[in-house]
């Protein structure tokens, strides 16, 4: 519908007139700001007035518009046109334009898909956690946005490339691997992988405050590995691939997948290259024994990319990253899902990249605040520590148990319980995040999150379920068989309108690099099939034509639910 809007707003020379959806609907279906855009535009124009400069107020502007567009308007397509103070075009349209529209809906094989993306490539990088180490509380957002904003831009049409970009390389594998010679037994690594290793190197920390020889031999064994030392080679692999082994284990209970675990140690011959090509083209300099790119032009402090002593940088390995990627992948956007806290850090990036003209991609620092617990204090346990990933699962399915176990069927198994309170507790926990401004930090009210009845995953599950038990107990029918025209109630109507919605409020979450928009669009759609469901006795409908009708409004209603969340990477269950 807003397609065709913007089709009848084109004809009256408003070729990019912005269409929203107004919070409240007494201010209409739709509604633009353009009279007010185009009356504090320098230079505008009254489109409404044969291309005369602008000498108007926007509300008189914004008249004038409303009176020219319900003029080309096809015929019975608004119901109205108004302008609204200070400047507003509001449209409202007619019940005929919106039963058609459901009409069309119901005959498209994948609603809401398109191909805005034109399978132009993006590259997502999420996650990134460190080999060696268990994931913790702090890798739950980067995880979960990311996933959800790479699944948003491959139903857009983009090829997604989906990049873990590991911390497998530095110091701390020195010590690692010194920890390991000391005391490590191969059979409890390979029992427990991340376990055992990040035991192993905080007793090595431990160790270095009563020892202090400790750290010079952490630093050594990393020099030997940096010079290929065959044995401490074969230790890094392993630890590596073991660490793969359970980091997997974890994405598999997240429902999150990528399609390379590329990280910092793939670039490390490069950089030596790197900084000596950057020297000799001028474009880094030398500071004392280090060396620096100047970013005066962007108004930043110099990029270091080499130390005194000779080491590189994370910044380092980000510039032979970009220029991997841009010359693998060709990509239009590069997507780096990391906190708030590196926005320095990019900000150097993306000047050296204009420098270096490693810019052909959109480059975006998709940043994100911290997770708190509900004291507003950062999330850590009794003693300080940070929480691990694993255990914050856990207590959701667990807690998710607990409230499926309260409200289950007897005739649910235990193996069928289990799996309602995985799907919901995940759930839970996404949607959490999901559906909060990513830059702002979110808080963990474990009760708000899994209410069956607030702005929450369990809410929408169970209305999802609860229109899959509607259409199962009304037998077998054909969407495809039923006239649009019996959907006339206003509950109806209003149904329709927003599940016309969902095409443009994914297009808006990729744009806007905003999970909140799709989830703040699916809860409110939840709440509008709560409201039908609670007013229209769908099964006891006497009328079979418009039986079928609303069956077809439920089914397509059930789907957008589920297509929804899937892109938020939340699952949903037939039955709870």
């Amino acid at each position: 519908m807003k397609r065709e809007i913007e089709n009848v707003l084109r004809d009256v020379g408003l070729e990019h007139a912005e269409i929203f959806v107004p919070e409240k609907e007494n201010f209409g279906h739709f509604t633009t700001n353009v009279a007010m855009r185009l009356a504090s535009a320098p230079k505008g124009r009254d489109l409404a007035s044969g291309g005369k400069d602008i000498k108007k107020p926007p509300l008189e502007l914004a008249k004038e518009l409303a009176a020219k567009i319900a003029d080309v308007a096809p015929k019975g397509f608004f119901e109205k046109v108004e302008a609204a103070p200070p400047g507003f075009v509001n449209f409202w349209l007619t019940k005929g334009t919106l039963q058609k529209e459901f009409s069309k809906i119901a005959g498209e094989k994948d609603f809401g898909k398109s191909n805005v993306g034109g399978k132009r490539t993006v590259i997502v990088e999420y996650s990134q956690p460190n080999i060696g180490k268990m994931m913790h509380v702090g890798h739950l957002r980067t995880t979960i946005i990311g996933d959800a904003l790479a699944n948003i831009f491959e139903y857009l049409g983009y090829k997604v490339v989906r990049w873990n970009y590991l911390g497998d390389w530095g110091t701390q594998f020195g010590k690692l691997i010194a920890a390991y010679k000391l005391w490590g037994d191969k059979k409890e690594i390979e029992a427990h992988p991340l376990d055992e290793l990040q035991k192993l190197y905080v007793r090595f920390h431990e160790e270095m405050a009563s020892d202090a020889l400790l750290e010079a031999r952490g630093q050594e064994e990393f020099k030997k590995l940096e010079r290929g030392d065959k044995e401490n080679r074969k230790l890094w692999e392993w630890f590596r691939k073991e660490s793969l082994k359970e980091l997997e284990k974890m994405y598999a209970t997240l429902g999150v997948t990528f399609d390379t675990y590329i990280g910092e140690s793939f670039y490390e011959k490069e950089l030596a290259p790197l900084v000596e090509q950057l020297l000799r083209s001028r474009m880094a300099v030398k500071s004392g024994e280090a060396v620096i790119i100047p970013l005066d032009e962007a108004k930043l402090p110099p990029a270091l990319i080499q130390k005194s002593d000779g080491a590189s940088l994370y910044l380092t390995r980000d510039i032979a990253n970009i220029r991997y990627r841009l010359a693998k992948y060709k990509p239009a956007k590069i997507l780096y899902v990391v906190g708030n806290e590196q926005s320095f850090h990019f900000e150097q990036l993306f000047a050296v990249a204009k420098i270096l003209k490693l810019d052909s991609a959109d480059l975006k620092h998709v940043k994100y605040g911290l997770v708190r617990g509900e004291s507003g204090t950062k999330l850590a346990t009794r003693e300080g520590k940070t929480i691990l990933l694993k255990d914050v699962i856990q207590k959701a399915v667990e807690l998710a148990r607990n409230v499926v176990v309260s409200k289950k069927d007897t005739n649910i198994s235990e193996a069928q319980t289990e799996e309602i309170a995985k799907v919901v507790g995940i759930g839970a926990l996404k949607y959490n995040d999901l559906k909060e401004n990513r830059t702002s930090d979110i808080v963990f009210n474990w009760e708000s999150m899994l209410s069956i009845t607030g702005d929450s995953a369990p809410y929408l599950q169970y209305t999802y379920a609860r229109l899959k038990s509607i259409l199962r107990k009304a037998g077998k029918f054909s969407i495809f068989n039923f006239q649009f025209s019996k959907l006339d109630k206003e509950v109806e109507l209003t149904f329709i309108r927003k599940i016309a919605e969902f095409p443009d409020e994914v297009a808006r979450s990729g744009e806007y690099l905003a999970t909140s928009t799709l989830a703040s669009y699916l809860y409110k759609l939840a709440v509008l099939a709560n409201r039908l469901y609670e007013t229209t006795p769908v099964l006891k409908e006497q009328s079979a034509e418009r039986r079928v009708a609303l069956l077809a409004l439920i089914t397509i209603a059930a789907e957008t639910l589920k297509k929804g969340l899937g892109l938020l990477g939340i699952g949903v269950l037939e039955e709870i």
